[in-house]
C-alpha cells in the first residue's frame, strides 16, 4: 500500500479532535477510506513517532487493526506545521517534486514551507 499524504493529515486532524481517553483506542471512521487504509497509515504514523497506537486485533478476530490513542509531541508539531491549507499545498508540491520522501522529511519540508508562508504574510523571516 502506498503512503497517502492526505490520509496522514486526515488521521492527525481526527486524532487531535477526538475526545477519547488517551488510554483507549480511537475508532477512526473517515469518509471514503477503508479501515485497512486507515489502520496501515496509523501504523506508519506510529513508526514515525507521530501517534501512539494499539493493535485492536482482539476486537477484530485476530486481524490487526491499528487504532491511534493520541498524538505525540512530534505529532502535534507535524500537525501544527501542516494545518494551514496553503502550507499543506506547498508541502505536498515539494514532496512530489522531490519524488516522494519519508514522513520525517515531509515534516522538514512542511516547516520550510510554513516559514515561507509566514514570511509572505507577515513580512518577517524566521531562522
Amino acid at each position: 500500500m502506498k503512503l497517502d499524504k492526505d490520509l496522514v493529515r486526515e488521521i492527525l486532524l481526527a486524532v487531535e479532535a477526538s475526545k477519547n481517553d488517551p488510554k483507549k483506542g480511537i475508532d477512526l471512521v473517515l469518509k471514503n477510506r477503508s479501515s485497512q487504509e486507515i489502520s496501515y497509515h496509523v501504523l506508519l504514523l506510529t513508526e514515525a513517532g507521530f501517534v501512539l497506537s494499539q493493535d485492536a486485533a482482539y476486537l477484530a478476530n485476530a486481524v490487526s487493526i491499528w487504532q491511534p490513542t493520541r498524538l505525540t509531541y512530534k505529532g502535534h508539531e507535524f500537525l501544527d506545521t501542516i494545518r494551514d491549507r496553503e502550507v499543506w499545498r506547498l508541502t505536498k508540491a515539494g514532496v512530489e517534486k522531490a519524488g516522494g520522501v519519508s514522513l520525517a522529511v515531509m515534516l522538514e519540508i512542511g516547516k520550510a514551507c510554513g516559514k515561507q508562508v509566514l514570511k509572505d504574510r507577515l513580512g518577517i523571516e524566521l531562522p
